[in-house]
């Protein structure tokens, strides 16, 4: 078996290598420290599985997932997120992921996983199982950040994590217009009007990773358009 171990964190791949180890005796194993570096390795090798961070420093763990299952649809990909399951998980599924699982989470249930996914299954967790039975149960209205587009809501989250537009179109490859109407979008589909009101949901919401509190002061967050 082949596994491809994708985090910032070098400890955190070190210690995600070190469990599966015990577990998959024979398996190979491959490290990325970005999400280019783990499409860099997708390209060129055959991999069973992919543990994929969502959060990473540029090319996010979502736009990472989607260029995966674009060039090789059939490889599972579990993601790792400090976001809780309610926030993120549906969204990431959706996108092609064949697990989902927080970092509190990972050491228990990380093993049973990656085997239930390399077999053609697909791994949620009891409590998210339940949540997605009790919405397809009760008419539940869908919170404003799920009516986004994958777009849409990656650069929500950006703006809303201070990062200036101008940076953002640096990230993403794309024009500074192109990123204020994505952002523009976001806002009227989720009924705000300022990039404040989009911070506050998000913070409320734990939709963003933690930042440093001047990067999130409101005259930032307006300055970014």
């Amino acid at each position: 078996m082949k596994i491809l171990i994708t985090d910032d964190h070098a400890v955190v791949r070190h210690g995600l290598k070190q469990l599966l180890a015990e577990e998959f005796k024979k398996a190979v194993f491959g490290e990325a420290a970005t999400a280019m570096e783990a499409l860099d390795h997708v390209w060129k090798e055959n991999w069973d599985v992919v543990v994929l961070d969502l959060s990473m420093p540029g090319y996010g763990g979502l736009e990472a997932l989607k260029e995966i299952k674009k060039f090789r649809p059939k490889l599972p990909v579990i993601i790792l997120s400090m976001h809780p399951e309610d926030q993120f998980a549906m969204r990431l599924l959706k996108a092609g992921a064949a697990g989902y699982m927080t970092k509190e989470t990972a050491p228990k249930a990380l093993v049973g996983a990656i085997r239930k996914v390399v077999a053609g299954g697909r791994y949620i967790s009891q409590t998210l199982a339940e949540k997605m039975a009790s919405m397809l149960a009760v008419d539940v209205d869908t919170p404003p950040h799920e009516r986004l587009s994958d777009r849409e809501f990656l650069v929500m989250r950006l703006i809303a994590a201070g990062k200036p537009v101008s940076v953002i179109a640096k990230e993403l490859a794309l024009s500074v217009k192109t990123i204020s109407t994505y952002s523009a979008r976001a806002r009227e589909k989720m009924g705000m009007t300022t990039n404040s009101e989009l911070t506050h949901y998000a913070i409320q919401h734990h939709l963003i990773d933690d930042v440093p509190s001047a990067s999130l002061h409101p005259e930032d967050s307006r300055r970014a358009l």
